[in-house]
């Protein structure tokens, strides 16, 4: 019989004789994380356990009225049973085209545009329709946990280039160069950052640009938190500042996250003519076009009433000072004070190897396991997005479960020796 691996070892292929019943493709992909982490916090609440997650990224607010009417009225409508084009509902179309002139300056005609079930799809293809196998994706990291998936499945090649606190989790041009080899083909950018919330400066997101341009390489920027951002910090469009790089540019964005519309599944990407045309393809034997209830609704949010944003906005920086705070009062955690998203991201490299109610943790994703099973709180380990040592938390939950569960684990850490 062959010897199972080690943990954390590579994995064995099967014997010849045995089947392997799904391809190397499919096979070697990790399951999201964070959706993994939220997905067992909610078992666990179903069997009576008082869990208090901090692993979903999505905002506890319910969507905004006007949005849910359109919907509604959509629902309604017969138009609205059949079939309609892949790439988007025109009136939805013309409204990202519209939205995305107001909120960053940004010019797109809504040929350039293709709608996607959620952000997270618009990545995927806008990644297939760009990349051949071999070629190299540079990856700020820490990166989302889908983002390397995404272009191993499109046959890249994910180059990590590492940021840690002491920069503020923002990777240089410098690292960027140092990383890029004849193989490179393309950047993907996200500026505010998830898991870090961090957001670079209108003067570095510039000099990216004129970078990524001069080095002739392709850039996928994802603008899914644009709109969340703290203490007068903004979040400028790579092409808006360097327009030049627009023909080679794709931006991904969707309602997900400012909008409170996770669960509608809508996003949009948009780029040159002949990668939308690619990518809508892609999706016309994929997906088809997206559910016109979800688009309806998300007409409504983009070109309806804005002051859900704002308060939405109001509100996650409450409770972003509100952790950062406690959070600090933890000895062994470092802290840093994210300018966008909602999450935090803080070091625990000064908790590991020490006693915890008796128990050790060599590695966060360790720690994250005691705290699930001693505190009762699910937080994603910083492995999930490529640097160990660090907890990935999302403040979007509601106050009281956010002091209860920080409160938790204070009690739980704050004895640590």
């Amino acid at each position: 019989m062959p010897t199972a691996p080690a943990p954390g070892s590579e994995p064995v292929e099967p014997a010849p004789s045995a089947e392997r019943r799904v391809s190397r493709r499919v096979a070697a992909i990790a399951s999201s994380a964070t959706m993994a982490a939220d997905a067992r916090a909610k078992a666990l609440r179903a069997t009576g356990r008082p869990v208090i997650s901090f692993a979903a990224g999505e905002p506890d607010s319910p969507t905004a009225d006007h949005v849910v009417e359109a919907a509604v009225r959509a629902a309604r409508d017969p138009a609205m049973h059949r079939y309609t084009p892949v790439g988007g509902l025109p009136q939805l179309r013309e409204a990202i085209v519209a939205k995305t002139l107001r909120d960053s300056g940004l010019t797109a005609q809504p040929t350039d545009v293709l709608v996607t079930a959620g952000g997270k799809q618009a990545v995927a293809q806008a990644l297939a329709a760009l990349l051949d196998p071999g070629d190299e994706v540079l990856l700020p990291t820490p990166h989302w946990t889908t983002y390397p998936e995404a272009i191993r499945l499109a046959g890249g090649v994910p180059v990590p280039v590492v940021a840690d606190e002491a920069s503020g989790y923002l990777v240089s041009v410098g690292q960027l160069e140092a990383a890029r080899t004849p193989r490179t083909k393309l950047l993907l950018f996200c500026s505010p950052a998830n898991p870090t919330g961090a957001v670079h400066p209108r003067e570095e997101v510039a000099e990216i640009g004129r970078w990524a341009l001069a080095a002739g390489l392709w850039v996928v920027t994802d603008e899914i938190y644009e709109h969340l951002t703290y203490d007068g910090t903004t979040a400028p469009s790579l092409p808006a500042l360097v327009p030049e790089v627009q023909p080679r540019c794709v931006v991904v964005n969707g309602v997900a996250k400012a909008y409170a519309m996770t669960g509608w599944r809508v996003g949009w990407l948009i780029g040159p003519a002949d990668v939308v045309a690619g990518a809508t393809a892609l999706q016309s034997h994929s997906a088809g076009h997206v559910s016109n209830v979800a688009q309806a609704a998300a007409v409504a949010a983009l070109s309806g009433d804005q002051s859900s944003v704002v308060e939405l906005r109001a509100t996650l920086d409450r409770r972003r000072r509100t952790v950062v705070r406690m959070l600090r009062e933890i000895p062994g955690i470092a802290c840093p004070e994210p300018q966008g998203a909602f999450y935090v991201y803080p070091s625990v490299t000064a908790l590991l190897g020490r006693a915890i109610a008796g128990r050790t943790a060599a590695s966060s994703a360790e720690l994250a396991e005691l705290l699930l099973e001693l505190a009762q709180v699910a937080v994603v380990p910083g492995e999930a997005f490529g640097t160990p040592g660090y907890l990935r938390l999302s403040y979007a939950l509601g106050d009281d479960d956010l002091v209860e569960g920080v409160r938790r684990m204070q009690q739980l850490l704050g004895s640590a020796g």
